[in-house]
């Protein structure tokens, strides 16, 4: 596109340098061997996401705080180099795609949300000679990147702000929103109530108020201006030229000002994120953006568009939600939000998460569920913070291993992609006697080495690691994690490594199995002839529970009352439809204009099951002919499929199991379709439909043939390793 603004956007470039020593950021343990290089096939996609273009809905994201993660430099920060230094640890654990939080020039008013410089490093972090090198790592492990892009506001600092204030007649005057009454816009909320009692600031130099949507020293941009929606599309083309994957967009629902309005989700903000992903599109396809807006799913859902404006939308009233169920032993707050949560295109995605680098925002809950999450997660006054919670997660669940997989087990289950924020896939504490967010931003916790936890040489950091008797590097470290079979590094890592095998879980339809039982959250995943039930006891006591596996029409909950969503799946296309407008289903992507069909990993003997009894017995239509003659009948309608059977040798009609991807673990089905099983506190299990095997079969698992730690014991791990856990991690094959 044409440049329109000012800027010499490229001037960063012209210092940049590929000429490098290729072993220098690579870990200590795989100089000089290629043998030790693992096997990054692991990472591959499925060929319905290559071919269209939806990586990111397979994804796993890791959210990674620069200062935080890896010094190798011995300067207190984290840096550029230091994540290329540990790519392989990332890589190790499931990573897809690494979130970096800001990385550019800033005073770090706002830890780098207050932008001085839009196309550089901050020099605490490398040069863009060390970014590019770790782009090229990471794509080298079949790995993704992607970057905060914050167009919202920039620094006080920058130099537009800074010409802009000094001269009316400035260029870069306009750049920004001046007013001379600090009452316009009224209608606008302030989100920062702790520090900020206004939007509008005086500034003595320009003898005007600006305007700010955070802290006074984050000028909000006038978007309004063309050169200003240029100069953020070259931003994004400088860095999408060197080689990112994406953005993570900072505060979308900011962009434009209306008397009269909110000031926020404003159809011009819809029009130029139009504009901006038809650029991406264009120019770099298969580039995605990630919307951060902080809001109710019906309100994100319009940052979708027609699946022309964001890929993916953080589903923020999730999370705090999940706290919620966890801590009152029910998962009908889950269940509701995620029945108010409209469907999106199939081209898009919800982005899911249990913790981030901001407190734990209480945003999007009612009052009283404040008041309640507050006096049970904050009880300490100082852990809380605006309308928020500052604690890591593992903290936050008391530090019962049992809990934070539970917690994870929802995050990987539920729709959308997950994220990790760094450090907590080995249970890292906070410290909430630092200012601001800080305490869920400490360093990274590599080793016992003492002082700083592996984390840096220096004798003086950024901040301080953490050094209690409960959370101290001492005894919660990478290298701890790695080496306990149980720990929450393990489990996490054969989660993620389960999850990569099943397409339901990125694509798909999501429905609620029903239960009498308030304490089980169950539900099911289903993409075509994939299909996941998940169950989940989120109390402290054992539990109970008959589900059923088979859905028919109308059928209802006495608890619930409400009509089962219904999904018609064709075993001869195998493509998935809706077949009614349902208010409890959440995303169900219609791939019939997809360029793949997904495709079954093995053949089935299939009945094609219909509603239609004879006396108590399901009359199974066992031949295509009598399927098509069913499917053409006189309602017009498909035949509702419940789920595909494998049927025995001899066609009987008997039980069968279904087998947990976790643990081997089998339940028997009935030949009714109901399971009837116990759950221990905060056991779950993921049982594959797919994986249905007979009795007297030895009902063993399809596809987890995989290593026991101790070959020939019966020995539990966990009696050697002494954590709170349902499920020991198995060696995973590299």
């Amino acid at each position: 596109m044409n440049n329109t603004s000012p800027t010499n956007l490229g001037q960063s470039l012209d210092n940049l340098n590929m000429s490098y020593d290729s072993n220098q950021y690579l870990s200590p343990s795989l100089n000089g061997s290629t043998d030790e290089f693992l096997d990054y096939s692991e990472h591959e996609r499925s060929e319905m996401s290559v071919s269209n273009n939806l990586w990111f809905k397979e994804a796993i994201f890791y959210e990674v705080y620069v200062r935080a993660f890896c010094d190798i430099e011995g300067t207190g920060n984290g840096g550029i180099s230091g994540i290329t230094n540990k790519l392989d640890y990332l890589h190790s654990l499931g990573v897809d795609c690494i979130w970096l939080l800001p990385i550019y020039p800033s005073p770090l008013k706002d830890d780098g949300y207050d932008v001085s410089d839009y196309c550089d490093i901050h020099p605490d972090y490398g040069t863009l000679n060390d970014f590019k090198i770790l782009v090229k790592a990471v794509h080298e492990r079949n790995m993704k990147i992607i970057a905060d892009f914050i167009p919202n506001h920039c620094s006080e600092k920058h130099r537009w702000f800074q010409s802009a204030r000094l001269s009316r007649d400035s260029p870069y005057r306009d750049y920004f929103v001046w007013t001379d009454d600090p009452k316009q816009y009224k209608d606008a909320r302030i989100i920062f109530l702790d520090v900020e009692q206004s939007n509008w600031t005086w500034d003595e130099a320009a003898g005007q108020y600006y305007w700010h949507r955070f802290y006074k020293e984050q000028p909000d941009l006038n978007f309004d201006n063309p050169k200003v929606q240029a100069e953020m599309l070259n931003i994004m083309d400088f860095w999408l030229n060197l080689g990112i994957d994406g953005f993570r967009v900072d505060a979308v629902p900011y962009l434009f000002e209306r008397e009269g309005t909110s000031c926020e989700n404003l159809p011009e903000t819809h029009e130029f994120l139009k504009r901006m992903r038809k650029f991406i599109d264009d120019k770099y396809p298969g580039r995605v953006i990630l919307a951060e807006a902080c809001q109710m799913p019906n309100e994100v859902r319009k940052y979708f568009g027609d699946g022309d404006e964001f890929h993916m939308g953080f589903h923020f009233p999730v999370m705090p939600r999940i706290y919620m169920a966890i801590k009152r032993g029910d998962g009908e707050c889950l269940r509701a939000i995620m029945e108010s949560t409209p469907e999106i295109p199939s081209n898009c995605q919800w982005v899911t998460f249990l913790r981030n680098h901001d407190e734990l925002t209480l945003e999007m809950v009612t009052n009283d569920e404040r008041k309640e999450m507050w006096e049970y997660y904050a009880p300490v006054p100082r852990m809380k913070i605006n309308l928020g919670i500052r604690r890591r997660l593992a903290p936050l669940m008391g530090g019962d291993q049992r809990k934070i997989e539970l917690a994870y087990s929802l995050l990987f289950t539920l729709p959308g992609s997950p994220i990790i924020y760094y450090g907590d896939e080995i249970c890292m504490g906070d410290n909430i006697w630092l200012e601001d967010r800080h305490g869920v931003r400490t360093p990274m916790q590599w080793d016992d080495t003492p002082p700083n936890g592996g984390f840096s040489t220096s004798n003086k950091l950024y901040a301080p690691v953490i050094d209690d008797p409960e959370y101290g590097y001492q005894k919660v470290n990478v290298t701890e994690s790695e080496k306990a079979p149980a720990s929450l590094f393990q489990i996490i890592r054969q989660m993620i490594q389960r999850r990569r095998k099943h397409l339901a879980f990125g694509h798909g339809a999501f429905k609620w199995v029903n239960s009498e039982n308030p304490q089980i959250a169950a539900y099911m995943r289903i993409c075509g002839i994939d299909r996941m039930f998940i169950v989940h006891n989120l109390s402290d006591v054992k539990q109970e529970v008959v589900l059923h596996t088979h859905v028919h029409d109308g059928a209802t909950s006495s608890r619930h009352q409400r009509r089962a969503s219904l999904v018609y799946v064709d075993p001869l296309q195998q493509q998935y439809h809706p077949t009614t407008s349902s208010t409890n289903t959440l995303g169900i992507n219609n791939l019939t204009d997809s360029k793949v069909t997904p495709v079954a990993t093995r053949k089935v003997h299939t009945n094609y099951q219909t509603t239609q009894t004879l006396g108590t017995q399901t009359k199974p239509l066992t031949s295509k002919e009598e399927y098509q003659s069913q499917n053409n009948s006189e309602s017009g309608k498909p035949p509702v499929i419940p789920f595909l059977n494998v049927e025995t040798a001899s066609y009987d009609e008997q039980s069968h199991y279904l087998v947990d991807i976790l643990t081997d673990y089998q339940v028997m089905v009935d030949q009714n379709g109901f399971v009837k099983m116990e759950l221990e506190p905060y056991q779950f299990y993921w049982f594959s439909m797919g994986e249905i095997t007979t009795l007297g079969d030895g009902c063993k698992s399809r596809d987890l043939r995989r290593k026991s730690i101790f070959p020939g014991s019966t020995l539990d791990p966990s009696i050697l390793h002494p954590i709170k856990t349902h499920f020991s991690a198995d060696k995973i094959e590299e």
